[in-house]
Order: C-alpha cells, then structure tokens, then sequence
C-alpha cells in the first residue's frame, strides 16, 4: 500500500481529531474540504521519535530559545532545500507559523503604523498587525499575465507604511513570485525603511516544473528587516503540533524577537514534543514530502480540469499550496450563500471568500482544499458538480 493511497487513511480517527472546520466539526455526511489540512496520516518517523522521547520519561524545561540541534535542523533544510542562508543563532523556534506571525508584528508595529497586505490573503496576516495596533492597508492581488501585478504597489505606501506582509508562495492564490517582483518589494521595502513579514510556510509544497523564488536569495544587505515564518503543518501534516520558526538576517532585530515573543520569560515557546517533531520532518521526513507533492500534482491537475468543465465555475491552476480559488461570480451568488448553499443541497464544506478570511477582494470566490486522496477528492468534485446542477434548475 503506498504512501498516499485512499486506504491509509482512518476516517474514525479524523472524525474525532480533525478539527477547525474538518471533519470533528462537520455534521454526519458532510464532506469538509475546507481547511489548509491534510487527511493523510504523517510520516511514521514522526511517531516514532516522539515515542523514544517519551519512553525516556523526563519532559523538562527546554532551553528558552529551542533545541540548537533543531535550529540547526532548520538552517541546513532552508539551505538544502531552497538555498537560503539562514545563521541557526537567529532561528527561534516557536509554536506555529501562527504564532510567530503574531510575534513579528509585535516586534516592531506600534498604534498608528500602517501595514500593507496583499488582498486577498490568509486572514492572519491582517489579525496578527491589528493586534499590534497597526492598521492594514489592502494592495489588490490582481493577476496578469500568470502572476500578481505589482506594478502600483508603491502607490500604497505612505509615510506611516510601517511593514509589508508578503505571503510566498500565497495562500489563496497559489502564486509563487518571480525574482524580478521579489526584486521590486526588497528594493520598495528598503527605499521606505519597512520591515517585510515574509510568510514561507507554503514553501516546500511546489509543483514541478515550478522553482520556488525567496526573498532572502535577492541582496542579504537589504534583508536586515526581514522576518521570515516558516511552519511544519502543511508540508508534513502535522498542525496539532503547533510547530514553527521565525528566523531574522540581523542580530539586533532578532533580539527583539526572542523579547516580543516572551520565551525568556518561560511564557511563550514551543514544546520539547513539538521540537522532536519538527526537527525529526526535517531530519528523515523530506521524501515523504516529496512524495506527497506527486499526489498534490495529480490532484491538482485532475481538480482543475473538472472544476473548469462545470459551467459558470472557473479556476487558475496554481503553481503552489494545496488549495484552490474558485471563482464563482456567474453563478450570481456571494461567496458565503454558495457555500451555505453547497453545504445543504450537496453536503459539501468550502471556505467561503469573505473579508473574514480573506479580505474583500476574495469576493466571489470560495476555496477548496484537495489535500486527500483521489477517491475523497473524486467525491467532492461530485458534490460540487451536482451542486451545481441543483443550482442551475432554481
């Protein structure tokens, strides 16, 4: 049985685990492909390293910046795997990509700063500055010619414009950046003094024949104010965990890090667990990643081709992330009317494209996850296609 058949997953387990919109949360007969999460079971190195932790019997304080064997971990994978360089001395472990968004905000933003971000885009960029006090300014993420135009972004920028929130590859959209834009956002950030939070928790999920483009691989002498977020939830299934990182390219701005996220003080951090996990997904888990992009491939591609074949539905393939954007605007209903409306009459869960999750220019679009098996993503393309046909006779 391989990796990613439909046989390997335990949909008893799911349904008392799988929160946050999946299946624990789902009334009986509903087919949840709404969060950014994964129905397959993680790599068992996984398991089996916090097993031998465990068997050891001691949890005890870590250290308060992490495991240096983790951080180094981390620093030889974002080198080996997307040829960043990364000094293991300015990665701070931390629970969840979430969270260390939360904690570059706080580092840095103050009541009365602005903060622009991308729209749409995942919901906690704009939660995680607004919490800082900041005020987020939306730059509409229009594509053109098979990416996002940029082209007017520095006409957002004020004299207030604090931070840019760059999310890569970018969820909803599944866009990956060309050098040349990410040349134009370093050049724009550095000209007005601005920090960038730069969110590559979607970084290891890529489809060939795509290449992944950083930031940090552009002129480490303009990176001083870059905070990058790194997470193990999507590529290696493992959410629960609440495992992720920030890592800075200047010391000073990493020692305001470790302050804003409280870990010296014992009441931020991450778990001895989690660390274990993370450091084994990086370690010994990366062929499982690997594999499961080839699933995400075929799903992707198969996806697509039947969400474009049903009328009044359309879709861009993206190159990156395990989600689509559908856009739904013929069908002349807003997003969260859809997605009631696909609940009710074809038992089917989607993420509606609302200013809650995604900003006001996800409008007219709802997002799907196919992050399953063929067999489950078979059925919900099912669900969506007779939804559609009860739709079209109202």
């Amino acid at each position: 049985m391989g990796l990613f058949d439909h046989e390997v997953i335990d949909f008893k387990i799911l349904k008392e685990r799988a929160y946050n919109l999946r299946w624990a949360e789902m009334e009986d007969g509903v087919l949840p492909m709404t969060a950014a999460d994964t129905d397959f079971p993680c790599a068992k190195e996984i398991g089996e390293a916090l097993i031998r932790y465990i068997q050891g019997g001691y949890f005890c304080y870590t250290p308060k910046t992490g495991f240096t064997s983790l951080k180094e971990s981390i620093a030889k994978a974002m080198w080996k795997r997307k040829k960043e360089s990364v000094d293991p001395e300015l990665v701070l472990p931390i629970d969840s990509a979430a969270r260390a968004m939360y904690i570059a905000a706080k580092t840095v933003l103050k009541p009365g700063d602005e903060c622009i971000i991308f729209d749409p885009v995942d919901f906690l960029f704009k939660k995680s500055m607004t919490a800082a006090g900041a005020k987020c300014i939306y730059f509409p993420a229009n594509i053109k010619d098979g990416h996002i135009d940029l082209s007017t972004l520095k006409d957002y920028v004020t004299p207030r414009t604090k931070m840019l929130g760059l999310c890569n590859p970018h969820n909803p959209l599944g866009q990956l950046y060309t050098l040349e834009d990410l040349q134009l956002i370093q050049d724009l950030c550095f000209k007005h003094d601005m920090y960038i939070m730069n969110d590559e928790i979607w970084s290891d999920i890529v489809y060939p024949p795509n290449t992944f483009h950083s930031i940090l691989h552009l002129d480490p002498t303009k990176n001083n104010k870059v905070m990058t977020i790194y997470g193990f939830s999507k590529a290696f299934g493992v959410a629960g965990l609440r495992a992720g990182c920030i890592y800075a390219q200047d010391a000073e701005l990493f020692e305001k890090i470790v302050e804003a996220s409280e870990v010296l003080t014992t009441a931020g951090g991450i778990s001895s667990l989690s660390q274990v996990a993370a450091q084994t997904c990086l370690d010994e888990c990366f062929y499982w990643v690997d594999g499961f992009v080839e699933q995400l491939t075929k799903n992707r591609d198969y996806a697509v081709n039947r969400i474009n074949a049903i009328e009044k539905l359309s879709v861009v393939k993206p190159d990156a992330t395990f989600v689509l954007f559908i856009n739904i605007k013929e069908t002349g209903m807003d997003s969260e009317s859809f997605v009631e409306f696909m609940k009710k009459e074809a038992k089917l869960a989607l993420v509606p494209g609302s200013d809650a999750f995604f900003g006001p220019n996800s409008a007219g679009y709802v997002r799907l996850c196919f992050s399953t098996s063929d067999v489950v993503l078979k059925e919900g393309l099912d669900r969506l296609e007779k939804g559609m046909e009860i739709l079209s006779k109202k």
